[in-house]
């Protein structure tokens, strides 16, 4: 009988044991399932490490095939040929046509209208310029490019900075009209087209509902601007990028002065509207030196690329300033004065041409002074590019 009990006994610890191995194996296979569909997830919705498509109005299902597939032109002429055939006409152009977006705002950021074209005077490296072209429309379509700051660093799931992302990102896209056209791009280590440029609502939904989960930590700012801003170089019509973002860059390609420079020559101008600016004064007494002076360097680099692009920058603390930003930007982009004019220096050098546009009484050249109703003096801020780079000649 005792025999019989101590073989019992050890049947009875062989079952224990093999229970605990089969739970530990149970609960192992479960983590591994979670982890593989959440990375399946992840993959799904947050910005993709492949390379994006194009920014640029999609080509219709009719449209001709693409120009590589088709035979090349004969011609009997060859690259070697130094020297054109004589009795062939020739054709060259030295006129160069500047267009300007220009806003006048007061100092509530209110955009003042009616102001004729003879108050306005534009200067290029301090030299007056005859204006060629001018217009208004208070209420034109817009095409927006909306670059989005979504990492794994400050996006994170259910974190502050996720939710501002989403609340700002959601937030203009509710203030959009029916025929304004926009495009989504997402950035961390690389830019991604969430969305190519497009009036269809539904499509731009799809688009923010893949703002969920980041895919990496690092924030490439530099690179997505200048993709963005060169992509949307030929686009006509009123044209702007809407950066949310921190303002903090940390691996990309392009130095600041290189970025600063191509945004420069595409043209496009850009508003930012900065995230954390509330966390940030809370976290301060937390922060190292380091740390602070990376913020401090990213809403100076926020300044920099808005202001040299005729745009603005936007720090709010608060949810409740994002209705009075949106409606500031909208109010921008909607009410500009075109203003177009060919440079009396029509020397191709490629050199960086200085512009500043002011509002001038045409009597006596003195600054116009505006006022309201009331006969008080207005305080008036005017926003436009600062400058361009003049062409190259083409040997």
């Amino acid at each position: 009988m005792l025999r019989r009990q101590n073989v019992v006994d050890f049947d009875i610890v062989s079952s224990n044991g093999f229970m605990k191995h089969l739970k530990a194996m149970v609960v192992i296979g479960v983590v591994l399932l979670l982890a593989g569909v959440s990375f399946r997830f992840a993959a799904a919705q947050g910005p993709g490490t492949g390379q994006s498509e194009t920014v640029a109005k999609p080509k219709k299902k009719d449209a001709p095939a693409e120009a590589a597939d088709e035979p090349k032109i004969p011609s009997k002429f060859s690259k070697k040929d130094k020297d054109v055939p004589e009795g062939l006409p020739t054709f060259s152009s030295d006129v160069n046509t500047v267009q300007l977006e220009v806003a006048v705002l007061d100092n509530h950021g209110h955009f003042i209208p009616n102001i004729p074209r003879d108050k306005f005077r534009v200067l290029e490296d301090n030299v007056p310029q005859q204006i060629s072209g001018f217009s208004t429309n208070a209420d034109a379509p817009m095409t927006v490019a909306m670059v989005i700051e979504f990492n794994a660093l400050f996006q994170q799931y259910w974190s502050q900075g996720w939710y501002q992302t989403l609340v700002a990102s959601y937030g203009f896209v509710e203030t959009l009209k029916p025929d304004d056209y926009v495009a989504i791009i997402a950035y961390d280590l690389r830019p991604e087209i969430l969305t190519d440029f497009t009036t269809d609502r539904g499509k731009i939904q799809e688009a923010m509902q893949r703002l969920r989960i980041p895919g990496f930590s690092e924030s490439n700012m530099y690179d997505a601007l200048v993709d963005t801003a060169q992509r949307m170089t030929n686009i006509e019509g009123r044209k702007a990028i809407l950066l949310i973002a921190t303002g903090r860059d940390t691996f990309s390609k392009l130095t600041f002065d290189k970025a600063r420079k191509a945004i420069q020559e595409a043209g496009v101008p850009i508003y930012a509207i900065s995230l954390l600016q509330a966390f940030r004064i809370v976290a301060d007494a937390y922060m190292s030196d380091s740390q602070r002076m990376d913020f401090l360097q990213a809403d100076n680099q926020l300044n920099v690329f808005t202001r040299e692009t005729g745009g603005q920058a936007f720090f709010p603390r608060f949810y409740g300033e994002f209705p009075g930003i949106f409606r500031d930007i909208g109010t921008a982009l909607r009410n500009q004065y075109s203003i177009a004019y060919s440079p009396s220096n029509q020397v191709k050098d490629g050199k960086f041409r200085k512009i500043k546009v002011e509002l001038v009484n045409p009597d006596n050249g003195e600054q116009l002074r505006i006022t309201d109703q009331k006969n008080k003096p207005i305080k008036y801020s005017i926003v436009a590019k600062q400058g361009y780079n003049a062409p190259r000649a083409v040997e």
